[in-house]
């Protein structure tokens, strides 16, 4: 049901703001993951004035906790084709990236590639290839890693940015062993 109000209001862009521990660091990855430079830099803060998807994401360095309400962050894309370009560009960026393809999550089979900022928060490029599946078994998202030992070990790490990444549907902790 769509609801309708007597004047319509023309949204520019969606805004962003996460919490960051370091900031600089925190610019180098954003750079990396966007592909952009940000259009406003001072101490503590940043912003990044994303065109395609119309994005104002800013960093505000400050407290970080170890976990909070927010599961990940993630930018739809047309095609298969448009998930691995930008898994290209990411990993000529230097940037660790894990895949999940033909994964049913969130009752949809999608394909998918995943990034981890600085402050552990998950960044995700995906499709749906099929929508509005059955709700049976949980999502599987994340499950594919856990039968590739050589994946789940390029995720193995103690720090917060290169922690084991959750899966979309079923967080877990980062302590967890995957």
């Amino acid at each position: 049901m769509e609801i309708k109000s007597e004047t319509e209001v023309n949204a520019l862009k969606a805004h962003l703001a996460l919490n960051v521990r370091d900031v600089e660091r925190s610019i180098e990855f954003y750079q990396k993951l966007l592909g952009i430079n940000p259009s406003k830099v001072r101490s503590g803060y940043a912003k990044f004035d994303v065109h395609n998807p119309p994005l104002n994401l800013t960093l505000n360095q400050g407290v970080v906790r170890e976990s909070g309400a927010l599961s990940h962050l993630g930018i739809q894309v047309a095609s298969t084709e448009d998930v691995l370009a930008t898994r290209e560009r990411w990993i000529n960026e230097g940037l660790l990236t894990r895949d999940e393809m033909q994964t049913d999550c969130c009752y949809a089979t999608q394909d998918k590639t995943w990034v981890r900022d600085p402050d552990g928060n998950e960044w995700e490029v995906f499709v749906v290839l099929k929508d509005n599946l059955a709700e049976t078994e949980p999502c599987e998202c994340g499950t594919k890693l856990l039968a590739d030992s050589t994946a789940a070990a390029t995720c193995a790490s103690t720090d917060a940015a290169s922690a084991p990444m959750t899966s979309c549907c079923a967080p877990q902790p980062a302590s967890v062993e995957r």
